[in-house]
């Protein structure tokens, strides 16, 4: 009996978990393509460092969901840099969003941001 209650328990963690995986996929898609439909070319930019873990997920995203961005690297390009350091930015990525500053990357926040600035 014991083990019949182990692998209905399994069951339906893994039930939960497919559910669970199917829905953020489902909400990224639609983020994404909300994005797509809202952002155009130059509204995003995404100022990056080549070792951000953060900044990999971000592009990877972006570059998925098919969202126009362009990016430049703090330590390959010197007018970057200056960027960075003029807007007092604190890490990577940090993104401009139709000249709004967002430290970090949140879809969500991306989306607020172009509908806030049309």
């Amino acid at each position: 009996m014991p083990w019949r209650s182990l692998a209905g328990l399994a069951v339906v963690v893994a039930l939960a978990s497919g559910a669970s995986q199917w829905w953020r996929s489902h909400l990224a898609g639609s983020l994404g393509e909300q994005l797509v439909a809202l952002a155009r070319p130059g509204d995003i930019q995404m100022l990056s460092s080549t070792t951000c873990v953060y900044c990999t997920a971000a592009r990877r995203w972006l570059t998925d969901q098919q969202v126009p961005f362009g990016e430049c690297f703090i330590e390959r390009d010197a007018d970057c840099a200056a960027r960075y350091q003029a807007m007092g930015a604190r890490g990577t990525p940090t993104l401009l969003v139709r000249g709004q500053v967002q430290l970090g990357f949140s879809p969500q926040q991306v989306l607020d941001g172009l509908q806030a600035r049309r």
